[in-house]
């Protein structure tokens, strides 16, 4: 056993060959836990599910989120800039394991639309659920950050200027003030893309999707160190690739700022 794992080899060889195999073959090894399966092997079953959930999760926060956010901005002190403030207030507070029975409840047995778990090869019946659960609370913080500054962009003298000009209300806003008010929303995206792509525990085991959480906290149970690492590197390179995105972003929407 302790050769066919590596070991038995001095742990300065295991640490090479095991950076070596990753960088060069993206090779993490085999399961500790289960046999004649690798980490790759369980990657590759854990992570298209959360993928194809998550990008989903990510457009609908992002579109529904800014949107949300403009619109308070531009009705401050109306119901419609308190509902909004309400809504990012509530839904960042509700825990996903608060809101995804919620959803089985109203969806599934009181109004029988959707299935209550599952997966059966991503249709769209079991992708609903776990996008709204997913996303709400996403919708919430990007809606805030955005209003925040789209306000405070609003109340710079180049709005003003642009308003004594005469220019019309649509283009001050999608012309002149989006743009710069999206700052501080990009530089949330990149780790809440990571978060939603790679996943949550709470929606993989109510939904019964699969996906790579599910994956990550069994292996924690099982003592199962290679997948742990498997993932954990995944995640911290997803990680690394868009926050680097973002800063690219950063330099694109706003030309004054260099690295």
């Amino acid at each position: 056993i302790e050769a066919k794992y590596g070991l038995d080899q001095p742990m300065y060889l295991q640490m090479i060959n095991y950076v070596w195999g990753v960088v060069t073959d993206f090779d993490f090894g085999p399961s500790f836990r289960y046999r004649d399966r690798t980490v790759n092997d369980i990657i590759a079953q854990g992570f298209p599910v959360t993928l194809k959930y998550g990008s989903w999760a990510f457009i609908i926060a992002v579109l529904s989120g800014i949107t949300l956010g403009v619109i308070a901005a531009i009705r401050q002190n109306t119901f419609i800039d308190y509902f909004a403030v309400g809504f990012s207030i509530s839904a960042q507070v509700l825990p996903n394991f608060v809101m995804a029975p919620i959803l089985v409840l109203i969806f599934t047995l009181y109004l029988g639309w959707l299935p209550g778990g599952g997966w059966e090869g991503g249709q769209i019946q079991f992708i609903i659920m776990p996008v709204i659960a997913l996303s709400t609370s996403y919708i919430a913080s990007i809606a805030r950050l955005t209003r925040s500054s789209m306000l405070e962009v609003l109340n710079s003298n180049f709005i003003r200027t642009a308003k004594a000009k005469g220019l019309p209300q649509y283009k001050i806003i999608f012309f002149h003030a989006l743009k710069p008010s999206l700052l501080p929303v990009i530089s949330y995206l990149g780790p809440a893309f990571v978060g939603m792509i790679t996943g949550s525990v709470v929606i993989d085991m109510y939904f019964s999707t699969g996906g790579i959480g599910l994956h990550f906290v069994r292996g924690a149970l099982n003592r199962d160190y290679s997948t742990i690492m498997g993932i954990t590197i995944l995640v911290g390179s997803l990680t690394i690739t868009f926050n680097l995105i973002v800063d690219i972003l950063y330099a694109w929407i706003d030309p004054k700022i260099r690295y």
